[in-house]
């Protein structure tokens, strides 16, 4: 109680009796939780100054106890004592009770029933014993008041308050939400699951629907396992709640509007969820375990595919989409909402209801994997918010054979890691397929009403174990004992609804044998499938398709009077927009390079690379940790007003009419940014997607994104993207952490044209390049080795001229006017290396030695320097000149392409390779080191 109130209320207890000890005791009982006392008590407490306040800042008393007295002397709630100054014994069992009831709402789902098989192990909990609230049998026929329960009547006798309280809170429904601090939305989920007890009535029709359900779920298992035994299908057996929830997510998200959902999940259940949620016919799946060859490229095994379908539900047509996605589990849950914000910008929906993502999670990878934290961290940012994602963990109970709960995880559930932002979660026994359905209506309506995420704990098991080739009893023999001895879901259902009435025992029968014959006729197996679905639910990628790779892009020109209108225009600031000192020296030099009286740097050549993109009508999105500002501060395309501390983004304010111009900071991720900005991209094909690392290392972080989408998602899964990716890459002195991007990585990856690579050293390649990637057709992911010294570099510059006229050269050719038949040695590089080179050739004063710049890796331009370098006659040496150390960099990967070229011009000429020593690390930490290194690279690869 706040210091003060107590001592005033005791030195007035003659006045007011028994009435100022029940306040009290309410008044204790609200500080601990607001929601375990009435609503009248609660807005009269809501009054007063909070603890936090008045133990933190200088908040006078005297109101406090003024009101808090008031409200003793005159509440008509209060049970005043005839002469006691003490409430009571009613009094104060009855706040007792409240605190009870409190106990089952934190920690009733601590004993709950939620285990299929009966195995899990909990704790004694004795907050939920009557007497540890001194309590007793003596109580049980005494009323009490329900307080904020939702039960109904104002009293009830305390055996039925605690029957209640055990059926909502104890049963085959746990649920976890008193960890939310918001009291509206505990008291909307009380609301939910108090007055049916979490447990609704169910309509016989309904009940009809779940079995049915089952029957697909099992069936299909059923069918698989007997026509390919042995063959690995990661199978639904002991889980298959999981169609009866997400068939009850579709209808009742599509009765509230929502036009897409958008779905990931792992392997398991994968199968029967696209033949039994999407419809996907049974006979392709067959073709696919019988290993026919169904698409021209690598494809991947037939359950990390992806698929898509449209069904009617009662709010009308709903595009449901499965994401593909390897077996890295939890990779895939930033890339479901990328593509669903995608989607939802597509819509112009800031909500989120028109389209809404699901992720469905192993428990161990639910728990085990960072970047599962990672997602439910970009939940509420502005940047990657997606108005709420409904997660439902298949929790199996065991992560292949890891079971024991201390060395699976330290927490009490696989669920606890979504405790971090608050979501509410319900834990749910698996062979209870009607309060699977209760928990996923109310996970929908919470979303819906919320825009935040929610989460799912299907309680279930794995039947036969990790792989249909697996034998699990080697390392849990109890838990499979005791699962050869337990009936299926449908079973122990179908005998429910047949002891209830509903349906009889040949009617359960025949529900399997119509389900058995669709299969074998290969039939649709979804009811609510759509065949004729409307196109207008789809993402158009026609434009993109059967493109062949090119280097001929002259559509990146841009006509020189646009370019000095839009050169203008980001230079603009309202009025009286406080600028920091710095960047309006940055804003005049950018409106002297837009009039032509000064040469345009790279900051300027970006920023007019992404007007000219916005006004030929293609949306642009950034993001990374430092974008708005560029961590190397080149950029500033966000504006922050000194006065105000209000931003202004100028490429936002082009003109009314122009599409969206996004670029975002974003939270300290990579992994999740980065897949959260490929599934972005996989759904927007006509706008510039980019991604900035920090520094360009920092995407080791995403290697799996790298490995799993961006590199190979089109040739795995014949799905286009043209993400691009801004790497900080160069050796600056500034140790291994801060120098190579890892471009060796990068080009390791490269095959059959998957992606692009590129160096560029001057403004006006990063112009056309960034516009290269939008403006035409082709969609391959782009990878540049973005510079950092370049970003001011005196040299690196470029005129508007080369913007208005140029176009993205692969090969820039020896720019000083060498006579060619004086050059003997000709020394080959990409990056920031060039300019160090050209100098000392400079210095040195050196007429025979040519220098090229490969300014893209690959694809590799063989005709290109083939051109560039014809005129050499009378080379000697050819040399590679790299930064980076001998095992790293571009050497290893492209030697032989570059070889091809110069055995083409001079069979006789070798190939020599400069750089610094092979080493472990990307570069050294000492700049005195890097001097010396950088000194003798550039002096050999001169002089030879």
């Amino acid at each position: 109680m706040q210091e003060g109130v107590m001592e005033l209320l005791w030195k007035n207890a003659h006045l007011y009796g028994g009435n100022l000890s029940y306040v009290e005791q309410l008044y204790e009982t609200y500080l601990m939780d607001p929601s375990a006392i009435p609503q009248e008590w609660r807005e009269e407490f809501d009054r007063l100054p909070k603890v936090g306040e008045a133990l933190s800042q200088d908040v006078p008393h005297s109101p406090v106890r003024e009101h808090f007295l008031y409200i003793a002397k005159n509440s008509k709630r209060a049970q005043p004592a005839a002469v006691s100054s003490v409430s009571s014994e009613h009094e104060k069992k009855q706040v007792r009770v409240l605190r009870m009831i409190n106990a089952f709402r934190v920690r009733g789902h601590q004993v709950a029933n939620i285990d299929p098989l009966g195995m899990r192990q909990t704790e004694d909990v004795p907050d939920l014993d009557p007497r540890f609230h001194e309590l007793s049998e003596a109580d049980f026929d005494t009323k009490f008041q329900l307080g904020s329960l939702f039960f109904g009547p104002e009293e009830a006798p305390l055996k039925e308050i605690l029957a209640d309280l055990k059926q909502t809170y104890c049963s085959t429904v746990g649920a976890e939400y008193m960890h939310i601090v918001d009291t509206q939305e505990k008291r909307w989920i009380q609301s939910r699951l108090e007055p049916s007890r979490a447990h609704p009535q169910v309509e016989i029709e309904k009940k009809k629907m779940i079995l049915e359900r089952l029957t697909a779920a099992e069936g299909l298992e059923k069918y698989l396992g007997s026509r390919y035994a042995g063959a690995k299908r990661f199978g639904l057996e002991g889980g298959e709640s999981l169609i009866v929830s997400l068939n009850t997510l579709i209808q009742r998200a599509g009765k509230q509007g929502t036009k897409e959902v958008v779905i990931g999940m792992a392997h398991r259940g994968r199968l029967n969820t696209l033949v039994n949620i999407f419809g996907k016919n049974p006979t392709d799946l067959f073709d696919e375990f019988e290993g026919k060859k169904l698409v021209d490229t690598s494809g991947d095994v037939k359950y990390h595919q992806g698929f898509s379908s449209n069904v009617m539900t009662p709010g009308g047509e709903v595009h449901i989409a499965m994401a593909f996605n390897p077996s890295h589990l939890e990779i895939v849950a930033p890339v479901v909402e990328g593509s669903v914000r995608a989607r939802q910008d597509r819509r112009n929906d800031d909500l989120g209801g028109s389209v809404v993502p699901v992720n469905i999670h192993g428990d161990q990878a639910f728990c085990g994997q960072g970047v599962v934290l990672e997602t439910f961290q970009m939940s509420q940012t502005r940047a990657y918010k997606t108005g709420g994602t409904i997660h439902i963990v298949v929790n199996n109970q065991v992560g292949f054979t890891t079971s024991k709960k201390e060395d699976s995880r330290s927490t009490e559930y696989a669920t606890d890691v979504a405790k971090m932002i608050q979501a509410p979660i319900f834990h749910v026994n698996g062979d209870d397929p009607e309060a699977v359905r209760f928990v996923t209506q109310l996970a929908v309506d919470y979303r819906n009403e919320f825009k935040k995420d929610v989460v799912i704990d299907l309680f279930c098991y794995r039947r036969r174990g990790h792989n249909e080739a697996d034998e699990p009893s080697g390392t849990q023999p109890l838990m499979y004992a005791q699962i050869k001895k337990q009936k299926t879901t449908r079973d122990l259902y179908a005998q429910q609804l047949i002891e209830q009435g509903v349906v009889t025992a040949e009617e359960s029968k025949e529900m399997e044998k119509e389900y058995r014959r669709l299969l074998e006729n290969g039939e649709h197996v979804v009811k609510s499938l759509v065949n004729q679905p409307n196109q207008e639910l789809f993402v158009d990628w026609k434009p993109y398709l059967g493109h062949q790779w090119s280097f001929d892009c002259p559509e990146t020109k841009v006509d020189f009077k646009l370019l000095q209108e839009l050169g203008s225009k980001i230079c603009e600031t309202p009025e009286g927009f406080s600028v920091q000192r710095q960047v309006q020296k940055i804003i005049d030099d950018r409106k002297r390079m837009a009039a032509g009286a000064m040469e345009l740097n790279w900051g300027m050549a970006e920023s007019l690379a992404y007007a000219s993109i916005l006004a030929q009508g293609h949306p642009v999105r950034i993001t990374g940790q430092d974008v708005g500002r560029g961590t190397f501060s080149h950029r500033h395309a966000v504006l922050h007003d000194q006065k105000t501390a209000e931003t202004y983004i100028p490429l936002s304010n082009l003109s009314a009419e122009q599409p969206e111009m996004t670029i975002y900071d974003s939270f300290l991720s990579e992994e999740a940014v980065l897949a959260f900005e490929y599934g972005y991209s996989t759904t927007t094909p006509n706008a510039l997607v980019i991604w900035e690392a920090q520094f360009g290392d920092f995407a080791n972080g995403a290697q799996v994104v790298i490995d799993q989408f961006i590199t190979s998602g089109e040739h795995k899964w014949q799905r286009l993207c043209g993400l691009t990716m801004l790497l900080p890459h160069g050796f600056e002195g500034q140790g291994p952490e801060h120098s190579s991007a890892r471009l060796e990585r990068y080009l390791q990856l490269c095959a059959e044209h998957n992606i692009q690579v590129c160096t560029p050293t001057t403004p006006a390649q990063i112009f056309h390049l960034l516009r290269r990637q939008v403006v035409r057709p082709l969609r391959k992911p782009l990878v540049i080795m973005s510079p950092k010294s370049l970003l001011r570099h005196k040299q690196a510059v470029s005129s508007l001229e080369e913007l208005a006229d140029g176009m993205f050269q692969p090969v820039i050719a020896e720019t000083d006017n060498l006579d060619p038949k004086k050059v003997k040695r000709l020394v080959l590089c990409g990056g920031k290396v060039y300019y160090d080179l050209y100098n000392r050739r400079a210095e040195l004063e050196k007429d025979d030695v040519a220098i090229v710049r490969i300014e893209q890796l690959y694809p590799f331009p063989e005709d290109q320097l083939a051109e560039a370098i014809k005129e050499y006659s009378n080379l000697e040496s050819v040399a590679w000149c790299q930064e980076e150390p001998m095992n790293q960099g571009a050497w290893y990967s492209m030697q032989h392409h570059m070889r091809k070229v110069i055995h083409a011009h001079n069979p006789v000429l070798n190939l020599e390779g400069i750089a610094r020593p092979a080493s472990a690390a990307p570069a050294v930490g000492y700049i005195s080191v890097h001097v010396e290194q950088q000194e003798k690279l550039v002096n050999e690869a001169i002089n030879g």
